[in-house]
């Protein structure tokens, strides 16, 4: 988690510094040139088209890379081999031809059209394999904390009062990031800070602990999938974001 923090921290100030991004790339050429070899089915070299592309790729990811497209390599990834694929597509028009406006005879689809669906799922797999690192991540974390998901569920305010007190006392802790330092260094809820930064009562937060120091866990670095993911059902409820 702290490595992939440290990325973030380098991708962010590599965005508007070209010679941070060209020390990025230099750092991370053999991911790149794995990345590209995955794509060709062979190993790639220098000498390739597509280990150029999959450089030019990997800039492109620095630029365009914002936390809530999940973890920053998969990303980088899904571009790459994105880029790639559009180029052997283009290579295979050219040697046949084609036009990539012309229809395949078997879907009566442009091959613009498919080469668009094959972006848009490449993008969804890298999300969704991103989310999924992330969740098997945050139970392991729970897990030293003696709490799991079926935990949480259980422990989850059900009243909208109840919920609006965790809520206050779980943004208090976001806004207030040394309890955060302080939850994953003493491994304990901070409840009576929460009690005192957020107003809200105590046997409230006890009640609700787990489900609490869970939402707390997802604050920490990293889990901008799950957060987002989260934002998105509070804000389609009227609750308050995360």
């Amino acid at each position: 988690m702290q490595n992939e923090h440290q990325i973030i921290k380098a991708v962010y100030a590599a965005k508007n510094d070209l010679q941070k991004a060209d020390d990025l790339i230099r750092d991370y050429i053999p991911f790149i040139r794995s990345e590209a070899s995955r794509c060709t089915s062979r190993l790639c070299t220098e000498q390739d088209d597509e280990y150029s592309i999959a450089m030019i790729a990997f800039h492109e990811a620095i630029l365009g890379y914002e936390r809530n497209r999940g973890t920053f390599l998969s990303y980088a990834s899904m571009l790459i081999r994105s880029r790639i694929i559009d180029f052997q597509r283009k290579e295979s028009r050219h040697q046949a031809h084609l036009s990539l406006h012309a229809e395949n005879d078997d879907t009566g689809r442009t091959i613009m059209e498919e080469v668009a669906d094959e972006r848009d799922h490449a993008e969804e797999s890298a999300n969704l394999e991103a989310t999924k690192q992330e969740i098997e991540e945050l139970s392991g974390v729970m897990a030293r904390f003696g709490v799991s998901f079926s935990d949480v569920a259980d422990n989850s305010p059900k009243q909208e009062r109840t919920m609006a007190a965790c809520m206050a006392a779980i943004c208090y802790a976001a806004e207030n990031s040394h309890l955060l330092d302080e939850l994953l260094r003493t491994g304990r809820l901070p409840l009576a800070q929460l009690v005192s930064g957020s107003g809200a009562e105590r046997k409230t937060l006890e009640r609700h602990r787990k489900y609490i120091l869970a939402m707390l866990l997802i604050q920490t670095n990293g889990y901008e999938m799950i957060r987002g993911h989260l934002r998105h059902v509070l804000n389609k409820k009227g609750g308050v974001p995360v």
